[in-house]
C-alpha cells in the first residue's frame, strides 16, 4: 500500500499494520489482504460483490476488521457484506471507509451490511467514514446497515462521519426479537456545502426488547443535515431516542421523530434539541488563552466524542 492508503487505514480503522485476528481489507474495489481464524471465516460471494463473515457459535473475545479504502478518482464501489453470528458469541467488528480523491471525477462507496445475530450473542460494531483530497471530484458514501437480533442478542453500534464526505445517505434498520437490545450512537460533522441524511428505524417485535438511539450532529458553514429516527413498539418493550445537534454559520438541520406503538405495554421516548454553541462556553475557553476558532473546535470535539 502507498502512503495515502496507509493514512486512510489509520483514519477509519486505527491501523498502522495488519491487525491481529481475522480481517479483510478492500482497496480500490478489490481485496488487498485477508486472514481467517479457527472461529471466524471470510468467504467471497459468488453472486455479487462482497463477502460473508461467519462466526462459529460460542466465539468469544475475537474481532474482525473489514475496512474499505478508495484512492482512485472516478471509482464507484458497491459491496454486500453479510455477517452471520452464531449463538452465545461475544465479538467485535471494525468496519469503516476512507476516500482520498485528488482527481476531477467523483468517487463513491456504497456498502450494504446485513447482520444476523444468534441467541444471547453480543456484538460491538464500529464504523467510521472519512474523506480527503485536493481534487475537484466529490466523495460520496451511502452505508446501509440491516440488523436482525434473535432472542437475548445485543448489538452496540458506534458510527461516525467526521470529515470530507460531500454527500451521504446513511440507513440503519433493526428488527429485535424477545429480550434483544440495540444501542446506536451516531455522529455526523458537515461543513462547506456538504449534505448528510441519516435514517434510523428500529422495530421491537419481542417482549422485553429495548433500544437506545443517540444521534449527535454538527452542521457548519453552508452544510445541511437531516436526521430521521423511527421506533416501532410492537411488544412489551422500551425504546429511547435522543437527537442533539449544533447549528453554526448558515447550516441547516432537520430532525424528525417517528414513534409508533402497537402494544399497550410499549414505552417509547424521543428527545430532540437543536441550538448554537453557548456564548458562555466560548468565553470560558477563550479566557484560558484559546482563540474563538480553537474554542469552537474544542467544544465540537467534546460534543461528538
Amino acid at each position: 500500500m502507498d502512503a495515502i492508503q496507509k493514512n486512510l487505514l489509520m483514519e477509519v480503522a486505527a491501523l498502522d499494520a495488519l491487525p491481529q485476528g481475522a480481517y479483510n481489507i478492500r482497496a480500490n474495489g478489490e481485496s488487498a489482504a485477508r486472514n481467517t481464524t479457527a472461529n471466524i471465516d471470510i468467504v467471497t460471494k459468488t453472486d455479487k460483490p462482497g463477502i460473508d463473515i461467519i462466526f462459529k457459535p460460542g466465539t468469544k473475545k475475537e474481532s474482525v476488521h473489514i475496512p474499505v479504502i478508495i484512492s482512485k478518482t472516478g471509482l464507484k464501489d458497491l459491496v454486500y457484506n453479510d455477517f452471520f453470528v452464531g449463538e452465545d458469541c461475544d465479538v467485535t467488528i471494525v468496519a469503516g471507509c476512507g476516500i482520498s480523491n485528488c482527481g476531477g471525477e467523483d468517487s463513491q462507496h456504497d456498502g450494504i451490511h446485513s447482520f444476523f445475530v444468534g441467541k444471547n450473542s453480543h456484538v460491538k460494531y464500529f464504523e467510521k467514514h472519512y474523506g480527503e483530497g485536493t481534487g475537484s471530484g466529490k466523495r460520496f458514501m451511502n452505508p446501509t446497515t440491516i440488523i436482525e437480533l434473535e432472542e437475548g442478542a445485543v448489538m452496540e453500534l458506534e458510527t461516525s462521519q467526521i470529515a470530507g464526505i460531500d454527500d451521504t445517505l446513511r440507513i440503519t434498520e433493526a428488527k429485535l426479537g424477545p429480550g434483544a437490545s440495540v444501542i446506536i450512537h451516531d455522529k455526523i460533522l458537515t461543513n462547506g456545502s456538504q449534505s448528510a441524511k441519516a435514517e434510523m428505524h428500529v422495530a421491537m417485535n419481542g417482549d422485553g426488547s429495548s433500544c437506545d438511539i443517540i444521534s449527535r450532529g454538527v452542521a457548519k458553514e453552508e452544510s445541511s443535515q437531516e436526521i430521521v429516527i423511527g421506533i416501532d413498539g410492537n411488544a412489551a418493550c422500551k425504546g429511547h431516542a435522543e437527537c442533539d445537534s449544533i447549528i453554526m454559520d448558515h447550516g441547516v438541520i432537520l430532525a424528525t421523530p417517528q414513534l409508533k406503538a402497537t402494544n399497550v405495554e410499549a414505552s417509547l421516548i424521543h428527545e430532540a434539541a437543536i441550538g448554537k454553541i453557548a456564548g458562555e462556553q466560548l468565553n470560558k475557553l477563550m479566557t484560558l488563552g484559546l482563540s474563538e476558532k480553537e474554542a469552537e473546535d474544542t467544544i465540537i470535539q467534546g460534543f461528538l466524542r
